[in-house]
């Protein structure tokens, strides 16, 4: 089998059932199978899935919630195919998006990650690849206010390009990278999952592409908003910057955007915007 498509699931039973039906839709040239990992959905996505798709798709019930990098390990270890495709269930595949991933890893033996473009649903071009976030490129951006440091490396065109890291919800694993650096960190509950895999990638020297001319719908922000309520997002995202960049550095970071922040919104107020702005 070429590729198993592994989907992690909380609570978005139409937004999966959509995401399962676009891959059918888009009709792959390479064989594949679907693995939806549901974490405990109580929306009934796991009942609706196998109505709809019981003879072609795999569904692994999870007893709770066990987040999404160890929902994407279950996922590969279940997993047949020789690359591992992590959609996110807020996606939709375009038609020729996968066999251009897997066209493209064959024919590269120094990748490890291939990521697709990401498109808004009026089509528009998501942000869909990024540099490594760093202490560094963060006083750049936010005190020195050299965007054009960080703008320089965006990638454009339609031709695939090297990066640093590719956005988790179209992530395509190669059988070198899961033989050299394995599953995901299951630490990171939700946020910089992507981003670790993509560090360790570059570590182990392989490389992370994007590739723009696979092209996925993304619903930004629709597959983790019922995850838990804000406060706990923003506890889970505080916790997962705390491991990905260290104690220090996180802090460092964490003050640079908060002084940052504040100071805009003092420069708001003088300029005639209300003093609640400045309070929150």
């Amino acid at each position: 089998m070429d590729v198993s498509i592994i989907i992690p699931n909380f609570n978005t039973k139409k937004l999966v059932l959509d995401c399962v039906a676009s891959i059918k839709k888009s009709r792959p040239k390479s064989s594949f199978e679907i693995i939806v990992i549901d974490n405990a959905s109580t929306d009934g996505s796991v009942k609706a899935l196998k109505n709809n798709f019981h003879k072609d798709t795999i569904v692994i019930e999870n007893k709770e919630n066990l987040g999404f990098s160890k929902a994407c390990n279950l996922g590969i270890k279940k997993a047949g195919g020789k690359y591992k495709l992590i959609l996110n269930s807020d996606t939709l595949v375009k038609e020729g998006a996968i066999d251009l991933l897997l066209d493209f890893a064959e024919s590269n033996p120094d990748e490890g990650v291939i990521g697709s473009q990401l498109l808004n649903k009026d089509g528009s071009v998501q942000a869909s690849c990024f540099r490594f976030p760093t202490l560094i490129r963060t006083i750049e951006q936010f005190w020195l206010g050299h965007k054009n440091i960080l703008d320089k490396y965006a990638p454009s065109g339609e031709n695939p390009q090297v990066v640093d890291a590719v956005v988790g919800a179209s992530f395509l694993i190669t059988p070198k990278a899961l033989e050299k650096i394995g599953f995901f960190d299951e630490r990171y509950f939700m946020y910089y999952e992507d981003l670790d895999y993509c560090r360790r990638v570059w570590k182990n020297g392989l490389k992370v592409f994007y590739l723009p001319n696979s092209r996925v719908i993304h619903y930004h922000g629709e597959s983790g908003k019922n995850i838990a309520d804000g406060q706990n997002q923003w506890r889970r995202l505080i916790t997962s910057s705390k491991i990905y960049h260290g104690l220090v550095n996180h802090s460092a970071i964490t003050f640079i955007i908060w002084t940052t922040t504040k100071l805009q919104k003092i420069v708001r107020f003088l300029k005639g915007k209300d003093w609640y702005n400045v309070r929150n």
